[in-house]
């Protein structure tokens, strides 16, 4: 962390109060506006999860940096926080707040049932390139993020069809 200090009292005593003024140079690492961006991308009448998120922009703490930075949402900057769910479309909020996110979910044409989003396979948002270069400036791809480490061997049979084009 840099900073600069300037001492304003050339001949102050050792018990005398002087004033100081400090500016940080250093930008802020929690900083979440590539999430906000990406977040802000999702349609309406659609939902992406915590895991998809972090995936995405490749966010070191997984989903819980996504969790983290959407539970520090700023208001009124018409980030739609309400459609980024748990696994498995769960709500995961608690009260007052996932009543307000089910309200607002289903007044999107979804259906919620208990916490969790009825057909949610159908509802789910797959950002395509565009939408990931868009966000975090790195153009990476969503099913691209979901690659298997180096230390695991995986024969293409293993995988879905829509990612065995992608090893």
């Amino acid at each position: 962390m840099s900073g600069v200090i300037e001492q304003q009292d050339e001949a102050a005593s050792p018990c005398s109060l002087v004033r100081l003024q400090c500016s940080i140079c250093r930008t802020n690492s929690m900083n979440w506006n590539s999430v906000y961006r990406l977040v802000k991308q999702i349609p309406r009448g659609r939902v992406a999860t915590y895991g998809q998120i972090a995936r995405v922009l490749r966010l070191r703490g997984g989903a819980r940096s996504a969790g983290r930075a959407m539970a520090a949402c700023p208001s009124g900057h018409g980030i739609p926080w309400h459609r980024v769910v748990g696994a498995g479309g769960r709500l995961l909020l608690r009260e007052p707040n996932i009543a307000l996110q089910r309200k607002l979910l289903e007044s999107e044409g979804l259906q919620v049932a208990e916490k969790r989003i009825q057909n949610f396979s159908a509802h789910t948002w797959r950002p395509n390139k565009a939408d990931a270069s868009g966000a975090s400036g790195a153009k990476i791809s969503f099913f691209a993020a979901e690659k298997p480490s180096l230390g695991k061997t995986l024969r293409k049979t293993q995988l879905a069809p829509h990612e065995r084009n992608v090893l």
